[in-house]
């Protein structure tokens, strides 16, 4: 539980970082922008680290933390798109969720 609790914290800033600028901060400079990038970065690398590291150490393969973050992302990043950029859901976010959880059901079958 430690572990997804880090990789959202991870997330949310990390969707941050890369995704901020495009709703109000396109007329930024790009140099200004990735430095704030850069700094909301820092923080996400704050709770990435650990989390990676407190799950390896509970026994997650590297493929299941990676297939966990990108369902994480995703569900952290469909809010984000709504509530943020103001873009609606379609059933083809959906359908490529329903893959990458078939994927973290795969990694961790039998495990």
């Amino acid at each position: 539980m430690p572990t997804i609790l880090l990789l959202i914290c991870s997330n949310l800033f990390m969707t941050i970082a890369w995704y901020w600028h495009l709703k109000g901060g396109m007329n930024k400079p790009i140099m200004l922008v990735i430095l704030i990038s850069w700094g909301i970065a820092l923080v996400e690398y704050c709770f990435a680290v650990p989390a990676n590291r407190v799950g390896y150490q509970s026994g997650w393969s590297g493929a299941q933390l990676k297939i966990v973050q990108e369902a994480i992302t995703l569900i952290i990043f469909a809010g984000f798109m709504v509530t943020v950029l103001g873009e609606p859901l379609h059933w083809r976010h959906a359908a490529a969720f329903a893959c990458i959880m078939a994927g973290v059901g795969f990694l961790f079958v039998g495990k």
